[in-house]
């Protein structure tokens, strides 16, 4: 009888649990907030600054403030859905467990909704769309390159848990060097040598040569093969979550000329110390 009841009770305790979890269609505790997550270190499409200087965002729990592509666009739906908008600063790998777990309710963070991802999290549509490119150091062998195999040779590498990542396999002779953190590391990195060039995206790179001369963007004519959602920037949301159709019902109100303005914005607002 003793495991019989001990086994009714740690069905009741799971039940309860669970029961206390954030419902996918609801948001954080505060259904009058949208909590946005993250990187704050992906320029241009988000950063982290020491003021509120081009519509900077006070990050949650800090002194710093959040900019960038993503900042402007978590301010259009926030203010679209009548909610505050509150920005919390987390690392690339936190982001998805973050939502999951209901400490954010929304990532926009230049996040591309890959397969992979869909498995765990859904997606609203695209609110920014790019393209593959490579960052090198100004005057080097591989600024001129025009094509994957001109970097046969080079040290390559990409941001930890990205798609970015897995294109290099695609450079036939290439010496694929470990993956890095965050942006800001892999620019000091080719800054000092560590490594020829980083896969990146079309913006982000326009804004690594943009605060670094000594930076340059290679576009390829034949370059990277990637499936459309690879290129595509998505808001990351829970399962089954109703803020999935909000959004998108936000996003078709934003042009594509406005999104280019905002990015362009964006690229030229950059702290220059990224």
């Amino acid at each position: 009888m003793k495991k019989i009841f001990g086994a009714i009770a740690a069905l009741a305790m799971i039940v309860g649990l669970a029961a206390c979890g954030t419902p996918a269609n609801q948001g954080t505790t505060n259904p009058n907030q949208l909590v946005v997550g993250m990187e704050a270190g992906y320029p241009p499409f988000n950063w982290t600054q020491n003021d509120d200087t081009n519509g900077g965002v006070k990050i949650q729990g800090t002194n710093q403030y959040a900019g960038g592509y993503d900042v402007e666009i978590a301010k259009l739906v926030a203010q679209k859905l009548g909610k505050e908008l509150v920005i919390v600063k987390t690392e690339w790998d936190g982001l998805t467990p973050a939502l999951i777990s209901g400490k954010i309710d929304v990532i926009i963070a230049g996040m591309s909704p890959t397969e992979e991802r869909k498995a765990t999290i859904d997606f609203t549509d695209s609110y920014y769309d790019s393209q593959l490119v490579l960052v090198v150091k100004k005057g080097s062998k591989y600024a001129n390159a025009t094509s994957l195999s001109d970097f046969a040779g080079a040290k390559v590498t990409a941001q930890l848990n990205t798609f970015h990542y897995s294109v290099i396999d695609q450079i036939t002779g290439v010496e694929k060097v470990t993956a890095m953190d965050n942006f800001p590391a892999m620019r000091v990195a080719l800054q000092a040598g560590t490594i020829d060039a980083y896969v990146s995206e079309l913006p982000e790179a326009q804004s690594a040569q943009s605060a670094n001369s000594d930076f340059v963007m290679v576009k390829l004519t034949n370059g990277f093969q990637t499936s459309p959602e690879d290129t595509q920037t998505a808001v990351g949301v829970r399962k089954d979550s109703t803020l999935t159709k909000e959004i998108n019902e936000v996003l078709k109100t934003i042009s594509s000329e406005q999104r280019l303005e905002i990015m362009q914005k964006a690229i030229k607002n950059q702290p220059a110390a990224e």
